[in-house]
This record gives C-alpha cells, sequence and structure tokens, in this order.
C-alpha cells in the first residue's frame, strides 16, 4: 500500500471506534474518522468468531489486497478501521471488494473520476517540482 499506514496500536483502534462513523453491510463494517494528514490508515479487525487463525488471516489478505487496488480512488485524510463479519470467512474476492467499494460510497470517500484525475496530475506536477 503506497499511500496508507497501519493502524496497530489498540489505543488507534478505540479512538477510531469513539470518534468515527460507522456503516455496515453484510460482510464488513467500517469505522471512519478524520485525521487531519495527508495521507490515509487503515486498520482491519477479525474477531476469532470468523474462525482459526489460517481463516482470519485469509480474511485480512482480502480485504487488504481490496482496499490496496482501490487505493488511488479514496480521498485522503482518513483514520479507517473495517471490521469483518462471521459471513466473511465464506465470501469470495470479489463479494469483499464489491463490500468494500460500497462502504467506502456510503462513507462518501471515493474520489469521483475527475477528482482522481485532477489529483494525479496535481501529485505529478509536484514530482516534476521537486526534480
Amino acid at each position: 500500500m503506497n499511500f496508507t499506514e497501519s493502524l496497530k496500536k489498540n489505543f488507534q483502534f478505540r479512538y477510531v471506534y469513539n470518534r468515527g462513523r460507522s456503516i455496515a453491510n453484510r460482510h464488513l463494517v467500517m469505522y471512519v474518522v478524520k485525521n487531519g494528514a495527508q495521507g490515509n490508515k487503515l486498520g482491519i479487525s477479525v474477531s476469532k468468531k470468523v474462525g482459526k487463525s489460517v481463516v482470519r488471516s485469509h480474511v485480512t489478505r482480502l480485504i487488504r489486497e481490496s482496499y490496496r487496488n482501490m487505493e488511488e480512488e479514496i480521498r485522503p485524510g482518513y483514520d479507517i478501521v473495517v471490521i469483518a463479519r462471521v459471513i466473511c470467512k465464506d465470501a469470495t474476492f470479489h463479494e469483499v471488494n464489491a463490500s468494500l467499494r460500497h462502504l467506502l460510497k456510503k462513507h462518501q470517500l471515493l474520489l469521483s473520476h475527475q477528482e482522481n484525475h485532477q489529483e494525479k496530475n496535481c501529485e505529478k506536477e509536484i514530482e516534476n517540482e521537486e526534480r
């Protein structure tokens, strides 16, 4: 993940749970709060209720890969915590990807095509100035 850091500490997760807005769908629950930084921070939580460690790792990888694929389309400046529901253990990559995209749209974190294009141009200009 190029632009995103990970939430690792318990207090970081608790801050997002307490201050953030949550929206859920069939497979996932997502908490989001502004962080005032340039990039996003992503935390993934998969409970022991979902399954044994192999299953939990698999679900975590599915969520992380789905996020990574659409990372450039996501608005920067947010802490995001994604919680997997029990039904997620039987979900395919495409179902998890669709669920994550749905929650990002509900939180209004996906950039429109025009905004995404403008942001890429801005990044290229900054890179050219630095050289």
